[in-house]
């Protein structure tokens, strides 16, 4: 593999206004680049990670990125072994195949949302701007933020807020949502959280982070993405193959803590009559997954709660 310099790791970060990379070096010395290999960044954002792939790459390597939202295509450099796909890389294998691509040497996903998208407030993510609850990843799709609040039963948002953001006081967060939207529709960040200040629980803050998450994970379908993702890297690696998928919650790191033990989403499945489970085909590199250090804690405060996952293919397969 290419030696990775000082200075083209911060080339790779150097687009910070979009947004910065992380754990940098850690994923790219898992990956095991081969300078003449097939590579996938399935969440291309500003192009960090794949800036440091392209400088482990050879003339003869090739580089296939994914990114659902337009705006990440003007990020792409002036490279003929980079590809930008404008797609969810939940169609990873479809337009691979597109591409006459069947097989690839390494996957990474890095499932965070871009410093760019929470710091454009028409965009709706972040709790601290006004704005229309919209949360869209990709701007084309039809439902948004809002339509969930103003849509799902009240079970459907206890369940929501329960199973994807955590939150503690769910049930009645979800009474709550349904009784206000009878009365006016919570349309915006701010009405919506003059709506629900009476049930608060904690650090405001944290609270409304947990509920956010959660919409954005349901309008986003961002659990399916990622679990359609890990089904399809089991047939897209070549043997010795490697995929990375840095995760921000809870939520995502145990499907891929899961996924790679298992190599299924389901709980593991035994032979009824002897009792012995299936060959694994990809298998953890690490027990524990990567995190940030120090320095990289002290440049980038979202990267606290980042954790790299990676699993290689047996070359038995």
């Amino acid at each position: 593999m290419k030696a990775i310099k000082p200075n083209d790791m911060e080339t790779a970060a150097s687009n910070q206004s979009y947004h910065v990379p992380v754990l940098l070096n850690e994923t790219i010395e898992a990956l095991n680049i081969k300078p003449d290999g097939v590579y996938v960044d399935c969440t291309f954002g500003g192009g960090g990670h794949s800036s440091a792939i392209l400088n482990c790459l050879g003339p003869q390597g090739k580089l296939f990125v994914f990114d659902q939202d337009e705006a990440a295509a003007a990020n792409c450099p002036s490279d003929k072994r980079l590809h930008f796909i404008p797609q969810n890389f939940k169609h990873i294998k479809k337009f691979l195949r597109v591409n006459q691509v069947a097989k690839v040497d390494g996957i990474l996903a890095d499932l965070g949302v871009s410093s760019h998208q929470f710091d454009e407030a028409e965009r709706g993510f972040s709790i601290r701007f006004d704005a229309p609850l919209d949360m869209r990843m990709n701007v084309k799709q039809a439902v948004t933020a809002a339509d969930v609040l103003a849509s799902f039963s009240e079970h459907q948002l206890h369940k929501m807020f329960e199973k994807y953001g955590e939150v503690t006081n769910a049930k009645t967060l979800a009474r709550l949502i349904v009784e206000k939207r009878a009365l006016t529709p919570l349309s915006t960040i701010a009405r919506f959280k003059e709506a629900v200040q009476s049930i608060v629980k904690g650090n405001p803050n944290k609270y409304f982070a947990q509920v956010f998450q959660a919409l954005r994970i349901e309008v986003n379908d961002e659990l399916g993405a990622l679990r359609e993702l890990l089904e399809q890297s089991i047939q897209l690696l070549n043997p010795d193959g490697r995929i990375a998928v840095i995760t921000f919650h809870s939520i995502e790191d145990r499907i891929v803590k899961h996924f790679f033990k298992c190599n299924a989403h389901e709980e593991e499945l035994k032979d009824d009559v002897f009792g012995t489970t299936a060959p694994k085909i990809l298998l953890p590199v690490n027990k524990k997954p990567k995190t940030a250090g120090t320095d990289e804690l002290k440049k980038n405060p979202r990267s606290r709660s980042a954790k790299l996952r990676v699993a290689e293919k047996s070359n038995d397969q």
